[in-house]
């Protein structure tokens, strides 16, 4: 079965593949795509600006690593008030940066995008950190910041910590989870995590467009096969769902919820 355009995936596509545009215009676009459609890009541009400068103005002629970002957590988390939203992570809301920019609030993914672009104001060069189930950033080698927890220095032990408590023990730290992750991953990253936000809220077309995009990016991917065809199924497209349920089989015939899948594809053969 041949997929039906849709120009809104189409749009997000040629948005991330073009090098012209930076990750916070990708990811206000994203918002301006999925939820917002009236939302300016450039107020929100000048909001960041904003943030930026009023940092740069707070800081002495120090140019100390360390220095700067204790007064970039100091401006960001306590004078500003951002912070990680414990109380409710699943709100579709965290995945959109201009709403992190306006409640102050969102996900280790969002509040790290804001966090890393107001560090350039600065001086500061942090990167991204492709840390299993919970974005970091670093300066340099040495220095792992969470700004979900306000910008807080990680060691070893609080890293294996986050692993424990996203994995249930499963997962042994290794020194890869610390490289660097590109703009690209970071996108595809963002939309999985809306995607299980509107499943969380039972948002099933949202979803399906979320996982459209994310297959748009990175089309072999499993657990994108696996979750359309899921999604599919829960919209009423039976064809379409055994179509995609079928290949999630045939690329990853041990995956272990192979029972779970091969149950969801007998209980559509015989409702139809």
């Amino acid at each position: 079965m041949s997929e039906k355009f849709d120009p809104i995936v189409a749009e997000w596509i040629s948005f991330v593949k073009n090098p012209n545009f930076n990750l916070v215009e990708k990811c206000l676009k994203f918002s301006q795509l999925i939820e917002y459609p009236n939302l300016q890009v450039e107020e929100y541009i000048k909001k960041i600006n904003q943030i930026g400068m009023s940092l740069k103005e707070s800081i002495s002629d120090v140019k100390n690593p360390t220095y700067l970002i204790s007064i970039l957590n100091e401006h960001l988390f306590e004078n500003l008030g951002y912070s990680g939203d414990v109380e409710d992570y699943y709100n579709p809301k965290n995945n959109f940066l201009n709403e992190v920019i306006d409640k102050k609030t969102g996900l280790p993914i969002t509040i790290s995008i804001l966090y890393v672009e107001i560090a350039k104001f600065v001086g500061l060069d942090l990167k991204m950190v492709g840390f299993p189930g919970h974005i970091l950033v670093k300066y340099n080698e040495e220095m792992i910041l969470d700004p979900f927890y306000d910008g807080r220095l990680l060691d070893i032990d609080d890293l294996q910590e986050i692993l424990d408590a996203n994995f249930g023990g499963d997962l042994e730290f290794k020194p890869e989870f610390l490289d660097e992750v590109e703009s690209e991953k970071i996108l595809l990253r963002m939309v999985r995590n809306l995607k299980n936000s509107y499943i969380q809220s039972f948002v099933y077309d949202k979803a399906l467009r979320c996982v459209n995009m994310a297959l748009a990016i990175e089309p072999e991917s499993p657990e994108d096969i696996r979750d359309k065809g899921i999604l599919e199924q829960r919209l009423l497209n039976s064809e379409k769902a055994l179509e995609y349920l079928n290949k999630y089989l045939k690329i990853n015939p041990n995956a272990e919820d192979v029972d779970f899948v091969l149950e969801l594809i007998r209980s559509i053969k015989t409702e139809n």
